[in-house]
């Protein structure tokens, strides 16, 4: 089942997608999933961030070509950060790239949307507390990164985390294929089995630091191949089962 969040009419809504179509349900996804019988033609709506996350936990160096090329050994245990919700946005939106970088990265990830309150939870567990599965682009000012010995400037800007362009909920996550695309070329293309640590590692091993919440995203790290974007660029990040998040660099208005 494909989840998507949606604008229609000034109002926002939760919907089941298919193929070419939206059919609303009650309330949110969180819950038990209603249909309702109201549904919309797709290309009449705005799709939005399929969900609202109160934080974005994210992986670094969670993959052993992207250790290599940032000449980061791997870690010990998930190395993690915090992206703030206010970095988010949906497909076919736009990232600004800020006047204060020189250097604007894609970074694309499989990320883990959370279903319910997750404390301290176990791996065997883990699978209960998962709603599903989107695309991410953990985009990182890269020169701000490498000045601040520290992450969050560099990964917390406005419009730094763009996800979408669904929910996937029928999704093994443990062996799917995943490409970034800038202008059309490939720059990243790897599968999830070669995470380091694996979605229910990383979900029980986030919940025993902090509670994660309905909504809440973990982004589980990218591949090698990272690069710059400049305004005018489009990048896709494509994932199999999934599909694919679009947005587009602008300079700042």
């Amino acid at each position: 089942m494909k989840i998507v969040r949606f604008a229609h009419g000034g109002k926002e809504e939760y919907g089941v997608l298919y193929e070419d179509a939206v059919m609303s349900i009650e309330g949110s996804p969180f819950a038990d999933i209603r249909e309702t019988h109201q549904h919309y033609r797709l290309a009449d709506l705005k799709l939005l961030a399929p969900c609202q996350p109160s934080k974005i936990v994210a992986l670094g160096v969670n993959y052993h070509s992207h250790s290599d090329e940032m000449n980061h050994p791997p870690p010990d245990e998930p190395l993690i950060f915090i992206k703030p919700a206010s970095a988010v946005i949906g497909t076919e939106e736009s990232i600004v790239y800020p006047p204060s970088s020189m250097r604007v990265d894609y970074e694309g990830e499989l990320g883990v949307v959370i279903k319910a309150v997750a404390r301290q939870v176990s791996k065997e567990k883990a699978r209960n507390y998962i709603l599903g599965y989107t695309c991410v682009n953990d985009v990182t000012a890269r020169d701000l990164q490498a000045k601040d010995k520290q992450w969050t400037r560099a990964k917390g800007f406005d419009t730094f985390c763009p996800l979408g362009p669904c929910i996937e909920t029928e999704l093994s996550p443990y062996d799917l294929a995943l490409e970034t695309r800038l202008n059309g070329a490939v720059k990243q293309q790897t599968r999830t089995s070669q995470l380091i640590f694996p979605v229910y590692e990383l979900v029980s091993f986030i919940s025993q630091v902090m509670t994660l919440l309905p909504g809440d995203v973990i982004a589980t790290g990218t591949p090698g191949g990272i690069g710059p974007m400049q305004p005018g660029d489009t990048v896709e990040v494509n994932i199999e089962g999934i599909g694919t998040l679009r947005n587009y660099v602008v300079k700042p208005e």
